[in-house]
This record gives C-alpha cells, sequence and structure tokens, in this order.
C-alpha cells in the first residue's frame, strides 16, 4: 500500500481535506460546507460539534473515492481559522458556541487591556478578532459560564481534541491570543492573572510535535486505520505559508480568502512594529513573520457578485474589470465591510463608493472593488518596508491568484514580482507538508516544501502603472479619515 497523509483545513465556511502522497501530489479532496451563527450585528459564531461533524464527512467522502484504492493514511495534521474561543470543561465538553476572528462585540473588552497594558500586547495591536478580549466578555457577559471552564482552546487544536482525547496548543496559533510572548514562547500566565481568567491554558507544542494517534472507534468510523499518527499544525496564515513555499527570511505571501493577508517571513523573535501589524511565530521552528490583514478581502468580491452579478461567474467578473481602466474611471472602493484591521483597527468603519458619475459602468464597479482590495492589502506591504524589510517577491493564493488578471494587478500595485503556484491548495498543503514532516518523510521542512511547492509563473510590475495606481492609492488612503466618522453614526 502506497502512503499518504491528510492534510485538513478549518476554515470560517467550510473544511477541506486533502490527501498527499510522499511526492506531493494530491490524491484527493474533499470540502464540506460550514454555516455562521450572527445573532445580531457584530456577532459570528459557529457550533464546535458541526465542525467536527463536518470533518468526519469530508474524510469518509475522501476514503470512499476510488481515487484512495491501494493508499493507506499515515498521518494528518491541521490548519485553522485563527483567535476564535473555544472553552470546555474538565470533562471536554464545550460550554458554549466558539467566538470567530471576525466577531467584534468586544470592543469595550480591548479599552480594558489597552487602559492596563497600552495598545499593543506580546508585539501585538489590541483588537476585537485576538483571543483574550473574547475570553474578557464571556467573563463579564456570561459569568456562570466561565466558572466552569477548564481549558481554553483554538478552532483547529479542538477539532484535534474530538479526534485524539488530547489537549494540545502550537505556537503559532498561541501567537493569536495576545497570552503568548514571542520574546519566550510561553505563556504570560501574569497577564491573565491581572483579568482573572484562571489556569486554562493549554499545553504548548512545536507544530511538527506529535499529539496521537486518532482514536479507534473514530479511525473505524472514517475506514482509517489504528495507527494514523496526528501533528499539532498551525493557524491558518502560517500553514497558507508553508503551503505557499513561503518559509524563508524576506518570503511574502499575498493571500485573498474571506479576509485578505500579507506576511512576511522573518528570523527576528521581536520586531518593532506598530499600525495595527500583527507578529506571530510561524509553523516552523524558530521562525516569525510579520502580519497585515484585510477583513472584507474576498468576502467584498463575493458580496458583489451575489448582490449585483448572481448570474455572472467569476471568470465574466474578471473580464469585466479587464474592459475598464486603471483607477475604474475615477471610481474608489474602500473594503470595509466588515471594519478593518489593518492600517486602521476600526470595528466600526463601513466601506464606501467614491467618486460615482453617471459615466460609470458595471465594469468600473467590479474593477474598483478589486483595485480596492488590492490597495488594501498594499497599506500592509507599504507598512512592513517602512518598518526596513525588504518585499522583492510576493507569492499569491486565494481567490485573488485565480485570475492572472488579478494577479498582474497585484504586482503592479505592489511593485515587485509577484509568482503563481502550479497547484495551489492552500493551508491544507501546510498542514500536509506539517504531517509529511512530523512522520519523517523528509529531513527538513525545506526539503519537502521543495519537492511539494512549484511555481508556474511570474508578474513582473511595470513601472508606469505603478505610477499611476500610487496616484489612486494616495487618494484611498484619504478616503478612511473622511468617512470613519460618518459610517460609525450610521451603525445602530
Amino acid at each position: 500500500m502506497k502512503e499518504v497523509v491528510l492534510g485538513i483545513d478549518l476554515g470560517t465556511s467550510s473544511i477541506k481535506v486533502i490527501a498527499v502522497n510522499q511526492q506531493g501530489d494530491v490524491i484527493e479532496s474533499e470540502n464540506a460546507p460550514l454555516s455562521l451563527i450572527q445573532e445580531q450585528s457584530g456577532y459570528s459564531e459557529q457550533d464546535p460539534e458541526a465542525w467536527f461533524q463536518a470533518t468526519k464527512k469530508a474524510i469518509l467522502a475522501l476514503m470512499s473515492s476510488s481515487k484512495m484504492e491501494g493508499y493507506v493514511v499515515k498521518g494528518m495534521s491541521f490548519s485553522g481559522q485563527m483567535h476564535g474561543l473555544v472553552i470546555v470543561d474538565k470533562e471536554g465538553h464545550v460550554l458554549r458556541n466558539a467566538i470567530l476572528w471576525n466577531d467584534t462585540r468586544n470592543s469595550e473588552q480591548c479599552r480594558q487591556i489597552i487602559d492596563k497594558f497600552g495598545h499593543r500586547v506580546n508585539e501585538n495591536p489590541v483588537l476585537e478578532g485576538f483571543t483574550l478580549p473574547k475570553m474578557l466578555w464571556v467573563q463579564q457577559q456570561e459569568p456562570e459560564i466561565w466558572k466552569n471552564v477548564d481549558y481554553f482552546m483554538l478552532p483547529k487544536d479542538y477539532l484535534r481534541f474530538r479526534l485524539t482525547g488530547n489537549i494540545h496548543m502550537e505556537y503559532s496559533d498561541a501567537a493569536s491570543t495576545l497570552l503568548l510572548s514571542p520574546k519566550t514562547n510561553q505563556w504570560t500566565k501574569d497577564l491573565g492573572d491581572t483579568f482573572e481568567i484562571g489556569d486554562i491554558y493549554p499545553p504548548l507544542v512545536d507544530s511538527h510535535a506529535f499529539t496521537g494517534n486518532v482514536l479507534p472507534t473514530i479511525a473505524e468510523e472514517l475506514g482509517l486505520n489504528e495507527d494514523v499518527a496526528t501533528f499539532a499544525g498551525g493557524g491558518d496564515n502560517a500553514c497558507g505559508a508553508i503551503g505557499a513555499g513561503v518559509i524563508h527570511d524576506k518570503e511574502t505571501l499575498c493571500s485573498i480568502g474571506t479576509s485578505g493577508v500579507i506576511l512576511n517571513v522573518e528570523h527576528q523573535s521581536v520586531t518593532e512594529y506598530d499600525n495595527n501589524l500583527h507578529f506571530f511565530n510561524h509553523a516552523i521552528p524558530q521562525t516569525y513573520y510579520a502580519m497585515g490583514v484585510t477583513l472584507a478581502a474576498g468576502y467584498s468580491f463575493n458580496w458583489l457578485k451575489h448582490t449585483f452579478f448572481e448570474e455572472e461567474s467569476f471568470d465574466q467578473l474578471i473580464q469585466l474589470a479587464s474592459q475598464s481602466t486603471i483607477g475604474a474611471n475615477g471610481l474608489l472602493f474602500a473594503p470595509y465591510l466588515a471594519g478593518e484591521r489593518t492600517p486602521h483597527g476600526d470595528a466600526t468603519i463601513r466601506g464606501s463608493f467614491i467618486g460615482i458619475s453617471g459615466q460609470h459602468t458595471k465594469a468600473d464597479f467590479v474593477r474598483a472593488v478589486i483595485e480596492g482590495i488590492t490597495y488594501s492589502l498594499y497599506d500592509s506591504i507599504q507598512l512592513i518596508r517602512q518598518a526596513g524589510n525588504e518585499i522583492n517577491t510576493v507569492i499569491s493564493i486565494g481567490g485573488g491568484a485565480k485570475s492572472d488578471f488579478w494577479l498582474q494587478l497585484q504586482a503592479d500595485v505592489f511593485n515587485t514580482s509577484v509568482k503563481k503556484l502550479k497547484h495551489e491548495e492552500g493551508p491544507s498543503m501546510g498542514a500536509a507538508i506539517i504531517a509529511a514532516y512530523g512522520l519523517g518523510w523528509y529531513q527538513t521542512f525545506e526539503e519537502c516544501v521543495n519537492d511539494f511547492i512549484q511555481v508556474e509563473n511570474v508578474f513582473k510590475p511595470n513601472t508606469d502603472k505603478h505610477q499611476q495606481y500610487e496616484y489612486y492609492h494616495n487618494i484611498y488612503k484619504d478616503m478612511y479619515k473622511h468617512t470613519k466618522d460618518m459610517t460609525a453614526k450610521l451603525i445602530k
């Protein structure tokens, strides 16, 4: 029997599972959808049990595929949406729905943290998306639930717990809680003690650490052997970077999913950043990354499609955008549909179209949305450069990498080469690479990445076009300060 590993990615909208052989070929892939629970504006939750059931459904479908005949699963690892709070009691039972990364109900708790520790804690900005403010919200608003908490977990760590019965958290995800120090790679329990959250911290392990075998009853249910090994995995951005081959200094990732991410790898344990840039542990040991986040990147494009272009395909919208001009004939879009994280850190800002005239066409609106998303990501690139880091090459993944038009637009806006991968599986491939390394298939992450990841094309920046985009980007940057007070008044 030939061996494969499973890379399991717990996203916001779906679970994705891929089976990868020892040469890095994807043998089979399956998805299972997930839905959000949004009881009121600013709330975003999911039922952790739904994650577990969707994962089993996807693995069952994958194992039932004829493509898996002759293959045996030897190991699996996990990628997952970051920041989300899962709390369990001493029996491991979930005490409430998970509060997700895009939940913004905890602005008051952020203010409490800032009042005591300032705007940055453990090298990261204090924002609604992070885990610590979510803990304080539950502690203060749901004290009857909080008093029963024995452990907190992040989404993919809970999923692994259900499959193995073991509780762990690895560094790349732990860094997204505000409670891990990148200087010591330890929990800053004195910070938690200030807010009396209690000793609810999971044991910390490396991404490639063995975290137990799949429980026999679950292995039998899923058609797996009982010796399937699990490995800790990483946060979705860290795994997305590994899955794109972004593991060395000065390598940069652009990922456009529901949110958008610019991620730049470093080996320094601490770099002084501001403007809501994040600084996290990578899933590669002794490696870190700076990251800027656009909260509504692909979400803005999907909103446009489903609201105004329901009958058109993605390719048709891209074709429309290509018929417009640089600057969308003087139309700008700010992609703040769900607030914004970098650089503004503002949960109440909302999106805007500026410059609409009777001459604008559907093509202009589509291009304006694509350009607005890309400008927001460019904000993060500029901030990382201003901190003294070079960005000369970007590897692009996600929705923005499905179109050569958008890839060239990224190269021209960012003023850097942009690489397109031959096969792009995103964070699930990063999880598979972690499992392959954990099993000892490769001696180093670098060897594994070199075999698994291939570049298909490189898009070079056009200097003249970059100057045109720079003009519009400078106007775009003014949109926030002129609309923030107005849009805040519109939120009820």
